[in-house]
């Protein structure tokens, strides 16, 4: 039989772990399942990588594997003598026939692919009704975007998303589907969510794939979030940064009051304790009132007249480090 390279076609160091073995395995389905990519051979490719998985994935075909030794790939090879008898009896088989495998030895007629299967699945393998081997569905990813309101209280939304649907040969065709998925509350901005079993369905009896949601906040005419807290910008007047007073601000929930303490200055921040986002194991973050001292674009003739009289009388000098400098 051909000798191929499992290792070689994942990407992956013949120690690697099954965590490693399992990211090579999604990325490259990813990038050559057929539905998605663009490159000549994706078919072959995801076929071929789907092979080597199913192998290095499960312990004892990859020990199995392990022990027919290192070859060239495409090279023709035979197993050590010892081989076949080993794992035949280990999984309670004596031998098989007319596959090519039995107690006399391998044909050429044997594919790697086929061995495996016969030897670890009662001469059924892990293949499906039209010969491939059982493939988890395609992870989809989707942007959701939501209104900061909707991401504060949790909300439902419906997707259009084209889905592959495998035929009764394993060829996927884009199918357009509608998948509703429920967004909790306190949803960040660009935080991921992942919805298991809605994304592409899985061929020859695997597994669905999943659904990735990238969540995108739209601005907000008042708010800008950072995580689960909530910025303000106040506007407040001369008089009102120089005396102090009380003022009312909105929140999600609706309008508050605010004390704005005498001498406040622009860019100062108001902290409004629990009036942020909610968050997913409770409680809330918070909103900051941040502070902008506002001048007027247009006076009056009184008005003019009474800063005049407050320029001459007031003594405060913003640049007086100027002359310490």
């Amino acid at each position: 039989m051909k000798y191929k390279d499992y290792y070689q076609i994942l990407g992956v160091p013949r120690g690697a772990t099954e965590d490693e073995i399992k990211k090579a395995y999604r990325r490259l389905a990813h990038k050559y399942h057929p539905d998605v990519s663009k490159e000549k051979n994706a078919e072959a490719r995801f076929k071929e990588i789907g092979e080597a998985y199913e192998v290095l994935k499960d312990k004892e075909k990859r020990a199995a594997y392990d022990r027919l030794g290192e070859h060239r790939p495409g090279e023709e090879f035979r197993p050590p003598p010892e081989w076949a008898e080993q794992f035949a009896r280990g999984f309670g088989r004596g031998g098989f026939g007319a596959g090519g495998f039995s107690s006399g030895g391998f044909t050429e007629e044997v594919d790697l692919s086929d061995l495996f299967g016969d030897l670890f699945s009662g001469g059924q393998g892990r293949r499906g009704r039209s010969g491939g081997f059982a493939m988890p569905g395609q992870d989809f990813e989707a942007v959701v975007q939501l209104p900061l309101e909707d991401a504060a209280r949790g909300t439902e939304v419906s997707l259009d998303l084209n889905m592959p649907q495998y035929d009764a040969e394993g060829m996927p065709r884009r199918t357009p589907k509608t998948v509703k998925v429920r967004i909790p509350k306190g949803v960040t901005d660009g935080q991921k969510l992942r919805v298991p079993g809605k994304g592409g369905p899985g061929s020859n009896g695997g597994p669905p794939g999943a659904l990735y949601l990238d969540i995108k906040l739209r601005p907000h005419p008042l708010f800008q979030p950072s995580a689960h807290d909530l910025y303000l910008e106040v506007p407040v007047t001369p008089t009102e940064a120089a005396l102090g007073t009380t003022i009312e601000v909105p929140t999600l929930e609706g309008r508050v009051r605010l004390k704005i303490p005498p001498g406040a200055r622009s860019g100062q921040k108001l902290r409004l304790a629990g009036k942020g986002l909610p968050k997913p194991d409770g409680g809330h973050g918070d909103l900051y009132a941040v502070v902008q001292v506002v001048t007027p674009d247009t006076l009056t003739a009184k008005e003019r007249e009474l800063y005049e009289q407050l320029g001459r009388a007031s003594s405060f000098n913003p640049r007086a480090h100027f002359d310490r400098s």
